[in-house]
């Protein structure tokens, strides 16, 4: 995986930086699997019901670019699996760093509930 095509799935927002993700449910494990077609692929363990997943997204958003909860928002694709994260207050530079390291780390036990 090289940067540049990191890079895609990022974009600076003048409040910081945009992730374009494609979700993926019920995965059983949460991580990122790949960058492909302009967005990180990012599978939940939780299932898509009353917002579970959407709130391991956001969790697990916060865990890898080390932001408080408050920072990281859907701003598109609140029922879809295509969706648009504002990561409040980092840099372009600092999320790709934050996202080629993610993309390589071992997947996270985080349950449905926000356990791990």
């Amino acid at each position: 995986m090289t940067a540049a095509s990191i890079g895609d799935a990022l974009t600076s927002h003048p409040d910081g930086v945009i992730i374009a993700l494609t979700v993926v449910s019920r995965s059983g494990k949460t991580a990122f699997d790949r960058v492909e077609l302009g967005a990180a692929r990012l599978r939940v363990a939780a299932a898509p019901v009353d917002g579970a997943a959407n709130a391991a997204v956001i969790r697990f958003l916060t865990d890898v670019f080390g932001l408080p909860k408050g920072a990281v928002r859907i701003v598109a694709g609140q029922t879809g699996r295509r969706k648009r994260v504002l990561l409040g207050g980092l840099s372009l530079a600092a999320a790709v760093a934050a996202l080629e390291t993610a993309v390589g780390r071992r997947p996270l036990d985080i349950d449905a509930t926000g356990g791990g």
